[in-house]
């Protein structure tokens, strides 16, 4: 099968790489960027300039070329590579405007901001022939792909639960959200459920609901239950004001299958209910050093990341859906809400090229996973 992106040869030398974004997430990026021999940091684009030399200096290279237009410094430095750290309202024209300078992307979850803006920039990625991959980054996790591992054995596995209950007080933008746990957290544990079934959604029923003691405007909690192609059933249940007794992260998780059990408390080795077979699982890295790691090596070899866009935004799909059910208090269909995505997309799109790629695709779900479900 033909590599569906462009690959940059492996000359020996590091990719050269800049970073949209410098705030505090795009200065977690700088660092790993400054800790990886894989790649050069060549410079920094932020529309506050201030802020990009800020976060220059704080690497150590306080002379390091900035920039507030993403394909000016590229050009400008030599970039091979963009690293999209902005905020998910400027994922779309920051990713897009990089793949049309034939530049791959490395970019922050979520896809965009909407599904549709998710399948507008699937269809760049076609038409320019570029990588854009999506740092889900918490599936960058040996301990994750050991319970992967370990439930293989069980024959079919039909049930995966992962509880995820924290108390953060973030203030800012977070605390006046309309949905704060599935908007900006959820995504991870669907994401992992997704890898963890190699499956996707096919429905979902969602509840959400806000304690009396929250301190969010928005509904800080819910439980949702997903149908996945394979019929098995993936159960989040959450919220984000839990104090006491907290669970990782990563969540908590059961894998249940027809032989045996894995439980996996996020941080620590998963414990299997059937006897060791003294094997081990790969190491993909940790959280976005994996992520950068899997983004290089593709766009050096060919190699299909985990986080292509294609793929990643079927865990987007999740979340709307979700959103959606929880709205209207029944049962949804990822692939109606697929449908209305790409309408959405359709009518949005403003890029002629890009359109006709879009209306090259004969079914949403199998242009995004050359796979179909019959609901």
């Amino acid at each position: 099968m033909n590599t569906p992106f462009a690959i940059i040869p492996d000359d020996g030398t590091p990719l050269r790489v800049v970073v949209v974004g410098a705030g505090g997430m795009g200065r977690a990026w700088l660092r790993t960027v400054e800790e990886s021999p894989l790649v050069e940091l060549a410079g920094i684009v932020d529309l506050d300039l201030d802020a990009a030399r800020t976060a220059a200096a704080a690497v150590g290279h306080p002379d390091l070329p900035v920039g507030a237009s993403t394909t000016a410094l590229a050009s400008d430095v030599g970039a091979q590579a963009v690293i999209n750290v902005t905020i998910p309202a400027a994922h779309h024209p920051v990713t897009t405007e990089a793949l049309a300078a034939g530049l791959p992307v490395l970019g922050e979850k979520p896809v965009a901001s909407t599904v549709a803006q998710g399948l507008s920039l699937a269809a760049a990625a076609e038409l320019h022939g570029q990588l854009f991959m999506v740092s889900q980054s918490r599936r960058y996790n040996r301990q994750l792909f050991e319970a992967k591992r370990l439930s293989a054995s069980f024959g079919s596995v039909g049930i995966v639960s992962a509880e995820f209950f924290k108390a953060p007080h973030f203030g800012g933008f977070r605390d006046a959200m309309d949905h704060p746990l599935l908007l900006d957290m959820a995504i991870h544990q669907f994401d992992m459920a997704r890898f963890l079934l190699d499956a996707d959604p096919v429905s979902v029923f969602c509840e959400e609901y806000n304690p009396s003691w929250s301190w969010y405007r928005g509904d800080a909690g819910s439980t949702a239950i997903f149908e996945m192609t394979g019929g098995e059933r993936f159960v989040f249940t959450g919220s984000w004001c839990s104090p006491g007794q907290e669970t990782s992260w990563n969540a908590s998780w059961r894998i249940s299958g027809e032989r045996g059990t894995v439980l996996w408390d996020g941080d620590n080795h998963p414990v299997s209910s059937l006897a060791s077979d003294g094997g081990t699982s790969e190491d993909p890295g940790l959280e976005i050093a994996g992520s950068l790691r899997d983004f290089v090596d593709a766009v050096r070899t060919g190699s299909v990341p985990m986080g292509r866009v294609h793929q990643n935004i079927m865990s987007l799909a999740m979340v709307e859906a979700a959103i959606r059910s929880a709205a209207a208090g029944s049962r949804v269909s990822v692939d109606v809400l697929l449908a209305d995505s790409y309408s959405q997309a359709i009518l949005a799109e403003r890029d002629p090229a890009v359109l006709e790629v879009l209306k090259s695709w004969t079914s949403v779900r199998s242009a995004l996973t050359g796979e179909s479900v019959a609901r």
